[in-house]
Protein backbone atom coordinates (compact mmCIF):
# COMPACT_ATOMS: atom_id res chain seq x y z
CA UNK A 1 0.00 0.00 0.00
CA UNK A 2 1.25 3.68 -1.10
CA UNK A 3 1.64 5.99 1.58
CA UNK A 4 1.50 9.41 0.23
CA UNK A 5 2.96 12.33 2.45
CA UNK A 6 1.10 16.11 1.54
CA UNK A 7 2.13 19.39 3.22
CA UNK A 8 -0.85 20.93 3.62
CA UNK A 9 -1.42 24.30 5.84
CA UNK A 10 -4.49 24.44 8.08
CA UNK A 11 -6.16 27.15 5.83
CA UNK A 12 -6.43 24.00 3.13
CA UNK A 13 -6.80 21.31 5.00
CA UNK A 14 -10.17 20.83 6.48
CA UNK A 15 -11.21 18.32 3.71
CA UNK A 16 -8.41 16.24 3.72
CA UNK A 17 -8.75 16.38 7.48
CA UNK A 18 -12.12 15.55 8.18
CA UNK A 19 -11.91 12.62 5.64
CA UNK A 20 -8.80 10.95 7.53
CA UNK A 21 -10.38 11.44 10.83
CA UNK A 22 -13.85 10.19 10.04
CA UNK A 23 -13.10 7.29 7.89
CA UNK A 24 -10.15 4.33 8.58
CA UNK A 25 -10.33 1.87 5.94
CA UNK A 26 -9.47 -1.83 6.70
CA UNK A 27 -10.21 -4.98 4.53
CA UNK A 28 -13.75 -5.22 5.16
CA UNK A 29 -14.36 -2.27 4.27
CA UNK A 30 -14.52 1.52 5.52
CA UNK A 31 -15.41 1.93 9.44
CA UNK A 32 -16.11 5.54 11.40
CA UNK A 33 -13.36 6.60 13.42
CA UNK A 34 -15.60 6.61 16.66
CA UNK A 35 -16.55 2.95 15.91
CA UNK A 36 -12.95 1.64 15.32
CA UNK A 37 -10.82 3.69 17.62
CA UNK A 38 -12.77 5.93 20.13
CA UNK A 39 -10.82 7.19 23.17
CA UNK A 40 -13.17 8.03 25.63
CA UNK A 41 -15.71 6.18 27.65
CA UNK A 42 -18.92 5.11 26.55
CA UNK A 43 -22.08 6.68 28.52
CA UNK A 44 -22.63 3.24 30.35
CA UNK A 45 -18.82 3.18 31.39
CA UNK A 46 -18.76 6.72 32.18
CA UNK A 47 -21.61 6.26 35.10
CA UNK A 48 -19.99 3.07 36.19
CA UNK A 49 -16.33 4.65 36.45
CA UNK A 50 -18.01 8.04 38.04
CA UNK A 51 -19.62 5.69 41.12
CA UNK A 52 -16.32 3.88 41.14
CA UNK A 53 -13.97 6.84 41.36
CA UNK A 54 -16.39 8.14 44.07
CA UNK A 55 -16.44 5.33 46.65
CA UNK A 56 -12.38 5.45 46.02
CA UNK A 57 -12.38 9.20 46.97
CA UNK A 58 -14.72 8.69 49.72
CA UNK A 59 -12.58 5.82 50.78
CA UNK A 60 -9.27 8.18 50.40
CA UNK A 61 -10.87 10.79 53.02
CA UNK A 62 -11.75 7.98 55.11
CA UNK A 63 -8.20 6.66 55.49
CA UNK A 64 -6.71 10.04 55.56
CA UNK A 65 -9.31 11.84 58.13
CA UNK A 66 -8.68 8.44 60.72
CA UNK A 67 -5.88 9.97 62.10
CA UNK A 68 -6.91 13.08 63.40
CA UNK A 69 -10.45 11.38 64.29
CA UNK A 70 -8.11 9.17 66.88
CA UNK A 71 -5.85 11.70 67.42
CA UNK A 72 -6.92 12.45 70.95
CA UNK A 73 -6.98 9.19 71.91
CA UNK A 74 -3.38 7.63 70.70
CA UNK A 75 -1.77 11.16 72.22
CA UNK A 76 -3.22 9.72 75.47
CA UNK A 77 -2.38 6.34 74.87
CA UNK A 78 1.40 7.46 74.05
CA UNK A 79 1.81 10.20 76.15
CA UNK A 80 2.03 12.97 73.14
CA UNK A 81 1.63 16.89 73.98
CA UNK A 82 -0.01 19.11 71.20
CA UNK A 83 3.47 19.42 69.78
CA UNK A 84 3.90 15.19 68.99
CA UNK A 85 0.63 14.95 67.86
CA UNK A 86 0.85 18.09 65.08
CA UNK A 87 3.87 16.40 63.72
CA UNK A 88 2.20 13.38 63.25
CA UNK A 89 -0.64 15.02 61.41
CA UNK A 90 1.73 17.13 60.08
CA UNK A 91 3.82 14.61 58.89
CA UNK A 92 0.84 13.79 56.03
CA UNK A 93 1.00 16.82 53.85
CA UNK A 94 5.01 17.21 53.39
CA UNK A 95 4.80 13.10 52.10
CA UNK A 96 1.79 14.40 49.71
CA UNK A 97 3.25 17.50 48.15
CA UNK A 98 6.20 15.06 47.32
CA UNK A 99 4.36 12.93 44.60
CA UNK A 100 2.08 15.30 42.77
CA UNK A 101 3.78 15.63 39.64
CA UNK A 102 5.35 12.23 39.58
CA UNK A 103 1.78 10.60 39.84
CA UNK A 104 0.28 12.88 36.97
CA UNK A 105 3.37 11.76 35.45
CA UNK A 106 2.75 8.17 35.35
CA UNK A 107 -0.44 8.73 34.78
CA UNK A 108 -0.38 10.66 31.84
CA UNK A 109 2.07 7.60 30.14
CA UNK A 110 0.37 3.94 32.03
CA UNK A 111 -3.33 5.14 32.52
CA UNK A 112 -4.57 7.21 35.76
CA UNK A 113 -6.67 4.45 36.70
CA UNK A 114 -3.91 1.71 37.31
CA UNK A 115 -2.00 4.24 39.23
CA UNK A 116 -4.84 5.13 41.72
CA UNK A 117 -5.23 1.68 42.16
CA UNK A 118 -1.66 0.51 43.02
CA UNK A 119 -1.45 3.37 45.27
CA UNK A 120 -4.75 2.48 46.86
CA UNK A 121 -3.46 -0.93 47.68
CA UNK A 122 -0.65 0.76 49.20
CA UNK A 123 -1.80 3.43 51.29
CA UNK A 124 -4.89 0.95 52.57
CA UNK A 125 -2.38 -1.91 53.40
CA UNK A 126 -0.22 0.86 55.56
CA UNK A 127 -2.80 1.94 57.24
CA UNK A 128 -4.74 -1.08 58.29
CA UNK A 129 -0.78 -1.77 59.71
CA UNK A 130 -0.76 1.74 61.76
CA UNK A 131 -2.03 -0.11 64.97
CA UNK A 132 0.71 -2.64 64.95
CA UNK A 133 3.57 -0.14 63.87
CA UNK A 134 2.50 2.07 67.28
CA UNK A 135 2.36 -0.77 69.46
CA UNK A 136 5.57 -3.22 68.37
CA UNK A 137 7.80 0.50 68.02
CA UNK A 138 10.03 1.55 70.70
CA UNK A 139 9.31 4.91 69.61
CA UNK A 140 5.54 5.00 68.54
CA UNK A 141 6.27 8.71 67.58
CA UNK A 142 8.78 7.96 64.98
CA UNK A 143 7.19 5.02 63.18
CA UNK A 144 3.94 6.42 62.93
CA UNK A 145 5.26 10.22 61.52
CA UNK A 146 7.06 8.05 58.96
CA UNK A 147 3.86 6.18 58.67
CA UNK A 148 1.50 9.08 57.98
CA UNK A 149 4.31 10.32 55.41
CA UNK A 150 4.39 7.45 53.72
CA UNK A 151 0.53 7.98 53.39
CA UNK A 152 1.10 11.46 52.25
CA UNK A 153 3.42 10.14 49.43
CA UNK A 154 0.93 7.28 48.26
CA UNK A 155 -2.09 9.38 48.47
CA UNK A 156 -0.08 11.94 46.63
CA UNK A 157 -0.71 10.37 43.49
CA UNK A 158 -4.49 10.22 43.50
CA UNK A 159 -6.24 13.81 42.43
CA UNK A 160 -3.05 14.16 39.77
CA UNK A 161 -4.78 10.94 38.03
CA UNK A 162 -7.64 11.46 38.31
CA UNK A 163 -7.04 14.70 36.09
CA UNK A 164 -4.82 12.77 33.86
CA UNK A 165 -7.74 9.88 33.54
CA UNK A 166 -10.40 12.36 32.58
CA UNK A 167 -8.64 14.22 30.40
CA UNK A 168 -8.22 11.08 28.12
CA UNK A 169 -11.46 9.20 28.71
CA UNK A 170 -13.92 11.90 29.03
CA UNK A 171 -15.00 14.72 26.51
CA UNK A 172 -14.86 17.69 27.60
CA UNK A 173 -18.42 18.76 27.95
CA UNK A 174 -18.70 15.64 30.53
CA UNK A 175 -15.78 16.64 32.71
CA UNK A 176 -17.22 19.12 35.36
CA UNK A 177 -20.12 16.73 35.84
CA UNK A 178 -17.71 13.35 36.63
CA UNK A 179 -15.11 15.72 38.03
CA UNK A 180 -17.63 17.53 40.60
CA UNK A 181 -19.27 14.59 41.83
CA UNK A 182 -16.53 12.18 42.35
CA UNK A 183 -14.56 15.26 44.12
CA UNK A 184 -17.60 15.27 46.76
CA UNK A 185 -16.26 11.76 47.77
CA UNK A 186 -13.81 14.11 50.15
CA UNK A 187 -16.99 15.26 51.85
CA UNK A 188 -18.80 12.09 52.01
CA UNK A 189 -15.47 10.44 53.52
CA UNK A 190 -15.12 12.80 55.82
CA UNK A 191 -18.51 12.80 57.15
CA UNK A 192 -18.83 8.52 57.12
CA UNK A 193 -15.75 8.30 59.25
CA UNK A 194 -16.41 10.87 61.50
CA UNK A 195 -19.72 9.24 62.58
CA UNK A 196 -18.64 5.87 61.97
CA UNK A 197 -14.81 6.27 63.45
CA UNK A 198 -16.92 7.55 66.62
CA UNK A 199 -18.80 4.86 67.26
CA UNK A 200 -15.81 2.46 66.24
CA UNK A 201 -13.66 3.98 68.89
CA UNK A 202 -16.81 4.16 71.55
CA UNK A 203 -17.46 0.04 70.98
CA UNK A 204 -13.99 -1.14 70.33
CA UNK A 205 -10.93 0.93 70.22
CA UNK A 206 -9.03 3.81 67.95
CA UNK A 207 -7.17 0.49 66.28
CA UNK A 208 -10.49 -0.68 64.55
CA UNK A 209 -10.92 2.90 62.86
CA UNK A 210 -7.25 1.97 60.76
CA UNK A 211 -8.18 -1.48 60.72
CA UNK A 212 -11.65 -1.15 59.02
CA UNK A 213 -11.07 2.08 56.53
CA UNK A 214 -7.74 0.36 55.94
CA UNK A 215 -8.95 -3.13 54.68
CA UNK A 216 -12.23 -1.38 53.07
CA UNK A 217 -9.87 0.45 50.59
CA UNK A 218 -7.58 -2.42 49.81
CA UNK A 219 -11.34 -4.70 49.07
CA UNK A 220 -11.83 -2.16 46.52
CA UNK A 221 -8.76 -1.90 44.99
CA UNK A 222 -8.73 -5.32 44.57
CA UNK A 223 -12.37 -5.44 43.18
CA UNK A 224 -11.14 -2.92 40.93
CA UNK A 225 -8.22 -4.70 39.79
CA UNK A 226 -10.73 -7.99 39.60
CA UNK A 227 -13.70 -6.86 37.24
CA UNK A 228 -12.93 -3.47 35.21
CA UNK A 229 -8.98 -3.93 34.41
CA UNK A 230 -9.15 -7.71 34.29
CA UNK A 231 -5.28 -8.78 33.93
CA UNK A 232 -1.78 -7.36 35.27
CA UNK A 233 -2.26 -3.35 36.25
CA UNK A 234 1.77 -3.15 34.73
CA UNK A 235 2.94 -5.47 31.97
CA UNK A 236 6.15 -5.42 29.90
CA UNK A 237 4.27 -4.21 27.19
CA UNK A 238 2.75 -1.61 28.93
CA UNK A 239 6.03 -0.38 30.67
CA UNK A 240 7.55 -0.67 26.47
CA UNK A 241 4.81 1.81 25.76
CA UNK A 242 5.38 3.91 28.63
CA UNK A 243 9.20 4.56 28.36
CA UNK A 244 8.52 5.02 24.39
CA UNK A 245 5.65 7.54 24.86
CA UNK A 246 8.23 8.94 27.13
CA UNK A 247 10.44 9.58 24.67
CA UNK A 248 8.84 10.64 21.76
CA UNK A 249 6.15 12.70 24.12
CA UNK A 250 8.40 14.67 26.62
CA UNK A 251 6.21 17.34 28.48
CA UNK A 252 6.78 20.83 26.47
CA UNK A 253 7.25 22.71 30.60
CA UNK A 254 9.01 25.49 28.42
CA UNK A 255 6.04 25.77 26.33
CA UNK A 256 3.44 25.74 28.95
CA UNK A 257 4.95 27.55 31.76
CA UNK A 258 5.06 30.90 28.62
CA UNK A 259 1.17 30.60 28.49
CA UNK A 260 -0.78 32.84 30.68
CA UNK A 261 -3.47 30.46 30.94
CA UNK A 262 -1.00 28.19 32.82
CA UNK A 263 -0.04 30.91 35.18
CA UNK A 264 -3.97 32.11 35.56
CA UNK A 265 -5.54 28.45 36.42
CA UNK A 266 -2.02 27.71 38.83
CA UNK A 267 -2.07 31.04 40.73
CA UNK A 268 -6.01 30.69 41.35
CA UNK A 269 -5.75 26.91 42.54
CA UNK A 270 -3.25 28.72 44.83
CA UNK A 271 -5.10 30.80 46.18
CA UNK A 272 -8.19 28.17 46.15
CA UNK A 273 -5.96 25.71 48.37
CA UNK A 274 -4.70 28.60 51.25
CA UNK A 275 -8.36 29.63 51.89
CA UNK A 276 -9.84 26.37 52.21
CA UNK A 277 -7.26 24.57 54.13
CA UNK A 278 -7.37 27.53 56.32
CA UNK A 279 -11.46 27.09 56.91
CA UNK A 280 -10.70 23.24 57.42
CA UNK A 281 -8.33 23.52 59.81
CA UNK A 282 -9.82 26.89 62.15
CA UNK A 283 -13.43 27.02 61.64
CA UNK A 284 -14.38 24.33 64.46
CA UNK A 285 -11.72 26.82 67.05
CA UNK A 286 -13.72 29.91 65.53
CA UNK A 287 -16.69 28.18 66.78
CA UNK A 288 -15.81 26.93 70.36
CA UNK A 289 -14.51 30.79 70.63
CA UNK A 290 -17.17 32.46 68.96
CA UNK A 291 -19.91 30.24 70.56
CA UNK A 292 -18.90 27.43 73.07
CA UNK A 293 -22.02 26.65 73.95
CA UNK A 294 -22.60 25.45 69.99
CA UNK A 295 -22.82 21.68 69.46
CA UNK A 296 -20.08 20.70 67.94
CA UNK A 297 -21.87 18.12 65.41
CA UNK A 298 -23.54 20.97 64.13
CA UNK A 299 -20.75 22.89 62.80
CA UNK A 300 -18.61 19.62 62.14
CA UNK A 301 -21.42 18.26 59.65
CA UNK A 302 -23.77 20.91 58.54
CA UNK A 303 -21.58 22.87 55.61
CA UNK A 304 -20.49 19.42 54.63
CA UNK A 305 -23.82 17.91 54.12
CA UNK A 306 -24.23 21.51 52.05
CA UNK A 307 -20.98 21.02 49.95
CA UNK A 308 -21.85 17.52 48.57
CA UNK A 309 -25.30 18.44 46.26
CA UNK A 310 -23.45 21.74 45.76
CA UNK A 311 -20.70 20.26 43.69
CA UNK A 312 -22.97 18.05 41.86
CA UNK A 313 -24.97 20.81 40.58
CA UNK A 314 -21.76 23.20 39.83
CA UNK A 315 -20.90 20.08 37.55
CA UNK A 316 -24.52 19.56 36.33
CA UNK A 317 -24.67 23.70 35.67
CA UNK A 318 -21.15 24.01 34.08
CA UNK A 319 -21.89 20.81 31.38
CA UNK A 320 -25.51 21.85 30.86
CA UNK A 321 -24.17 25.57 29.26
CA UNK A 322 -21.48 24.16 27.49
CA UNK A 323 -24.20 21.75 26.06
CA UNK A 324 -25.84 24.69 25.20
CA UNK A 325 -23.61 26.32 22.98
CA UNK A 326 -21.79 28.57 25.70
CA UNK A 327 -17.91 29.09 25.44
CA UNK A 328 -15.72 26.71 27.45
CA UNK A 329 -13.58 29.68 28.55
CA UNK A 330 -17.34 31.45 29.71
CA UNK A 331 -18.13 28.48 31.50
CA UNK A 332 -15.24 27.85 33.29
CA UNK A 333 -15.11 31.34 34.58
CA UNK A 334 -18.73 31.71 35.50
CA UNK A 335 -17.84 28.62 38.13
CA UNK A 336 -14.58 29.93 39.53
CA UNK A 337 -16.74 33.21 39.57
CA UNK A 338 -19.00 31.45 42.29
CA UNK A 339 -15.94 29.74 43.63
CA UNK A 340 -13.54 32.65 44.69
CA UNK A 341 -16.36 35.44 44.54
CA UNK A 342 -19.33 34.29 46.11
CA UNK A 343 -18.05 32.34 48.66
CA UNK A 344 -16.05 35.50 49.61
CA UNK A 345 -18.96 37.64 50.42
CA UNK A 346 -19.85 35.41 52.69
CA UNK A 347 -16.65 34.86 54.10
CA UNK A 348 -16.68 38.03 54.55
CA UNK A 349 -19.77 38.36 56.52
CA UNK A 350 -18.45 36.27 59.06
CA UNK A 351 -16.95 39.05 60.43
CA UNK A 352 -19.73 40.17 61.70
CA UNK A 353 -21.57 38.06 62.58
CA UNK A 354 -23.17 37.32 66.01
CA UNK A 355 -25.85 34.61 66.10
CA UNK A 356 -24.73 30.82 65.86
CA UNK A 357 -27.47 29.72 63.35
CA UNK A 358 -26.40 33.07 60.95
CA UNK A 359 -22.50 31.81 61.17
CA UNK A 360 -23.87 28.01 60.32
CA UNK A 361 -25.98 29.80 57.31
CA UNK A 362 -22.70 31.66 56.15
CA UNK A 363 -19.88 29.19 56.56
CA UNK A 364 -22.25 26.67 54.78
CA UNK A 365 -22.86 28.90 51.95
CA UNK A 366 -19.33 29.57 51.94
CA UNK A 367 -17.95 26.20 51.53
CA UNK A 368 -21.43 25.37 49.22
CA UNK A 369 -19.82 27.49 46.73
CA UNK A 370 -16.18 26.76 47.18
CA UNK A 371 -16.72 23.43 45.61
CA UNK A 372 -17.62 24.82 42.51
CA UNK A 373 -14.04 25.41 41.54
CA UNK A 374 -14.86 21.33 40.30
CA UNK A 375 -16.18 22.88 38.20
CA UNK A 376 -14.14 25.59 36.83
CA UNK A 377 -10.34 25.73 37.95
CA UNK A 378 -10.12 21.60 38.31
CA UNK A 379 -11.13 20.76 35.09
CA UNK A 380 -9.82 24.03 33.31
CA UNK A 381 -6.28 22.42 33.55
CA UNK A 382 -7.66 19.26 31.59
CA UNK A 383 -8.70 22.00 28.79
CA UNK A 384 -5.73 23.30 28.41
CA UNK A 385 -3.30 20.25 28.51
CA UNK A 386 -4.99 17.23 28.08
CA UNK A 387 -2.26 15.47 27.03
CA UNK A 388 -0.25 16.30 30.50
CA UNK A 389 -3.41 17.56 32.51
CA UNK A 390 -1.71 15.05 35.54
CA UNK A 391 1.64 16.22 35.13
CA UNK A 392 0.17 19.75 35.16
CA UNK A 393 -2.36 19.42 37.80
CA UNK A 394 0.44 17.74 40.10
CA UNK A 395 2.20 21.35 39.58
CA UNK A 396 0.02 23.51 40.72
CA UNK A 397 -1.29 20.67 43.83
CA UNK A 398 1.78 20.56 44.79
CA UNK A 399 1.72 24.14 45.11
CA UNK A 400 -1.49 24.22 46.62
CA UNK A 401 -0.84 21.67 49.32
CA UNK A 402 2.16 23.80 50.18
CA UNK A 403 0.33 27.03 50.04
CA UNK A 404 -2.37 25.61 52.29
CA UNK A 405 0.21 24.77 55.13
CA UNK A 406 1.93 27.98 55.21
CA UNK A 407 -1.50 29.66 55.24
CA UNK A 408 -2.79 27.76 57.81
CA UNK A 409 0.39 28.46 59.95
CA UNK A 410 0.29 32.21 58.76
CA UNK A 411 -3.77 32.38 59.68
CA UNK A 412 -2.93 30.77 63.27
CA UNK A 413 -0.03 34.21 63.62
CA UNK A 414 -2.66 36.55 62.88
CA UNK A 415 -5.04 35.28 65.46
CA UNK A 416 -2.68 35.30 68.28
CA UNK A 417 -1.24 38.86 67.02
CA UNK A 418 -4.49 40.46 66.97
CA UNK A 419 -7.02 38.20 68.57
CA UNK A 420 -9.29 39.01 65.90
CA UNK A 421 -11.24 36.57 64.01
CA UNK A 422 -12.39 39.53 61.28
CA UNK A 423 -8.45 39.70 60.36
CA UNK A 424 -8.09 35.72 59.03
CA UNK A 425 -11.44 36.47 57.18
CA UNK A 426 -10.54 39.69 55.49
CA UNK A 427 -7.54 38.45 54.25
CA UNK A 428 -8.80 34.99 53.10
CA UNK A 429 -11.47 36.99 50.87
CA UNK A 430 -8.82 39.50 49.73
CA UNK A 431 -6.71 36.08 48.52
CA UNK A 432 -9.99 35.01 47.11
CA UNK A 433 -10.48 38.26 44.77
CA UNK A 434 -6.86 38.30 43.54
CA UNK A 435 -6.93 34.96 42.60
CA UNK A 436 -10.38 35.67 41.00
CA UNK A 437 -9.44 38.37 38.76
CA UNK A 438 -6.22 37.05 37.37
CA UNK A 439 -7.84 33.79 36.40
CA UNK A 440 -11.10 35.62 34.86
CA UNK A 441 -8.59 38.58 33.13
CA UNK A 442 -6.13 35.62 31.47
CA UNK A 443 -8.05 32.53 31.83
CA UNK A 444 -8.62 30.38 28.65
CA UNK A 445 -9.57 26.65 27.35
CA UNK A 446 -8.05 25.78 24.25
CA UNK A 447 -5.02 23.97 23.97
CA UNK A 448 -1.71 25.26 24.94
CA UNK A 449 0.80 21.81 24.86
CA UNK A 450 0.11 21.52 21.24
CA UNK A 451 1.05 24.49 18.38
CA UNK A 452 -1.85 24.68 16.92
CA UNK A 453 -0.47 27.25 14.09
CA UNK A 454 2.57 25.22 12.93
CA UNK A 455 1.62 23.76 8.98
CA UNK A 456 0.38 20.03 9.48
CA UNK A 457 1.50 16.95 7.16
CA UNK A 458 -1.33 14.59 6.82
CA UNK A 459 -1.29 10.74 5.69
CA UNK A 460 -3.81 9.73 3.10
CA UNK A 461 -3.53 5.92 2.63
CA UNK A 462 -4.80 5.28 -0.65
Amino acid sequence: MAILQKHVKNSSSEFVKSTTESTVFTEAGPLQKEEADDPYWSRSETQLWTVVLLLGTCLLYCARVAAPICAVSMASEFQWGKKESGIVLGSFFWGYCFTQVLGGYVSDRVGGEKVIVMAAVGWGSLLALTPMIAHFSSVPLVSVTLSRFLMGLLQGVHFPSLASLFSQKVRQHERAFISSTVGTGSQIGTLLIGGAGSVLMDWYSWEFVFYVAGLLAVSWAYCIWKHLLKGPIISLETVGVSLVKSKNARIPWKRLFSKPPVWAVIFAHLCTSSTFYTLLSWLPTFFKDSFPEAKGWVFNVVPWLVAIPSSVLGGYLSDHLISLGFETAVVRKLMQFFAMGASSVFTLLLCGTRTFPLAIAFVSATMGFQTFTHSGVSVNVQDLAPSCAGSLYGVMNTGGALSGVFFVYFSGYVIDTTGSWASVFALMSLVNVVGLVIFLVFAEAERVDIDVSKPKYESIQI
